[in-house]
Protein backbone atom coordinates (compact mmCIF):
# COMPACT_ATOMS: atom_id res chain seq x y z
CA UNK A 1 0.00 0.00 0.00
CA UNK A 2 1.37 3.34 -1.02
CA UNK A 3 0.92 6.72 0.56
CA UNK A 4 -1.48 7.67 -2.24
CA UNK A 5 -3.93 4.89 -1.29
CA UNK A 6 -3.69 5.78 2.39
CA UNK A 7 -4.38 9.46 1.67
CA UNK A 8 -7.27 8.47 -0.61
CA UNK A 9 -8.85 6.44 2.22
CA UNK A 10 -8.28 9.29 4.69
CA UNK A 11 -10.07 11.74 2.39
CA UNK A 12 -12.85 9.27 1.66
CA UNK A 13 -13.51 8.75 5.37
CA UNK A 14 -13.73 12.52 5.90
CA UNK A 15 -16.08 13.01 2.92
CA UNK A 16 -18.31 10.21 4.21
CA UNK A 17 -18.22 11.72 7.71
CA UNK A 18 -19.41 15.05 6.31
CA UNK A 19 -22.31 13.41 4.48
CA UNK A 20 -23.39 11.03 7.24
CA UNK A 21 -23.26 13.53 10.10
CA UNK A 22 -24.38 16.60 8.13
CA UNK A 23 -25.89 19.30 10.37
CA UNK A 24 -24.70 17.53 13.56
CA UNK A 25 -21.67 19.50 14.72
CA UNK A 26 -20.94 17.26 17.72
CA UNK A 27 -20.93 14.07 15.65
CA UNK A 28 -18.93 15.74 12.86
CA UNK A 29 -16.24 16.82 15.30
CA UNK A 30 -16.14 13.50 17.17
CA UNK A 31 -15.79 11.57 13.91
CA UNK A 32 -13.12 14.00 12.66
CA UNK A 33 -11.09 13.54 15.83
CA UNK A 34 -11.42 9.74 15.72
CA UNK A 35 -10.38 9.46 12.08
CA UNK A 36 -7.39 11.75 12.61
CA UNK A 37 -6.40 9.92 15.80
CA UNK A 38 -6.45 6.49 14.15
CA UNK A 39 -4.33 7.65 11.23
CA UNK A 40 -1.94 9.52 13.55
CA UNK A 41 -1.56 6.49 15.84
CA UNK A 42 -0.60 4.28 12.89
CA UNK A 43 1.48 6.73 10.82
CA UNK A 44 4.77 4.98 11.67
CA UNK A 45 3.56 1.47 10.79
CA UNK A 46 6.02 -0.26 8.46
CA UNK A 47 4.64 -3.80 8.21
CA UNK A 48 2.94 -4.19 4.84
CA UNK A 49 0.63 -6.86 6.28
CA UNK A 50 -0.46 -4.58 9.11
CA UNK A 51 -0.92 -1.63 6.74
CA UNK A 52 -3.08 -3.80 4.48
CA UNK A 53 -5.12 -4.88 7.51
CA UNK A 54 -5.58 -1.29 8.69
CA UNK A 55 -6.60 -0.18 5.20
CA UNK A 56 -9.21 -2.95 5.08
CA UNK A 57 -10.59 -1.87 8.46
CA UNK A 58 -10.73 1.77 7.34
CA UNK A 59 -12.46 0.82 4.11
CA UNK A 60 -14.98 -1.32 5.97
CA UNK A 61 -15.73 1.55 8.37
CA UNK A 62 -16.33 3.89 5.43
CA UNK A 63 -18.79 1.44 3.86
CA UNK A 64 -20.63 0.87 7.14
CA UNK A 65 -20.93 4.61 7.78
CA UNK A 66 -22.14 5.26 4.26
CA UNK A 67 -24.65 2.40 4.05
CA UNK A 68 -25.85 1.81 7.62
CA UNK A 69 -25.96 5.04 9.63
CA UNK A 70 -29.21 7.00 9.60
CA UNK A 71 -29.38 10.46 11.13
CA UNK A 72 -32.16 11.14 13.62
CA UNK A 73 -33.46 14.56 14.66
CA UNK A 74 -35.42 15.13 17.87
CA UNK A 75 -38.69 16.80 16.89
CA UNK A 76 -40.58 16.22 20.12
CA UNK A 77 -39.94 14.73 23.54
CA UNK A 78 -41.05 11.31 22.28
CA UNK A 79 -40.39 11.61 18.54
CA UNK A 80 -37.34 11.35 16.34
CA UNK A 81 -37.39 12.19 12.65
CA UNK A 82 -35.19 9.79 10.68
CA UNK A 83 -33.34 11.31 7.76
CA UNK A 84 -32.11 8.44 5.57
CA UNK A 85 -29.74 9.13 2.70
CA UNK A 86 -30.09 7.48 -0.69
CA UNK A 87 -27.23 5.10 0.13
CA UNK A 88 -29.07 3.50 3.06
CA UNK A 89 -32.33 2.96 1.22
CA UNK A 90 -32.61 -0.40 -0.46
CA UNK A 91 -35.06 -1.63 -3.02
CA UNK A 92 -37.86 -3.46 -1.31
CA UNK A 93 -39.20 -6.53 -3.00
CA UNK A 94 -42.63 -7.63 -1.80
CA UNK A 95 -42.54 -10.97 -0.05
CA UNK A 96 -44.68 -13.69 -1.53
CA UNK A 97 -44.93 -16.86 0.54
CA UNK A 98 -46.83 -18.80 -2.13
CA UNK A 99 -44.86 -20.02 -5.12
CA UNK A 100 -45.91 -18.81 -8.52
CA UNK A 101 -47.88 -21.31 -10.52
CA UNK A 102 -46.36 -22.51 -13.77
CA UNK A 103 -48.58 -21.73 -16.77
Amino acid sequence: MGKREILKLFRSLHRTRQQVFQNDSRALEAARLKINEEFRNNKDETSSERITELMKIGSDVEVILRTSVIQGIHVDANKILLVPRKEVLQDNMPFCDTPKQKP
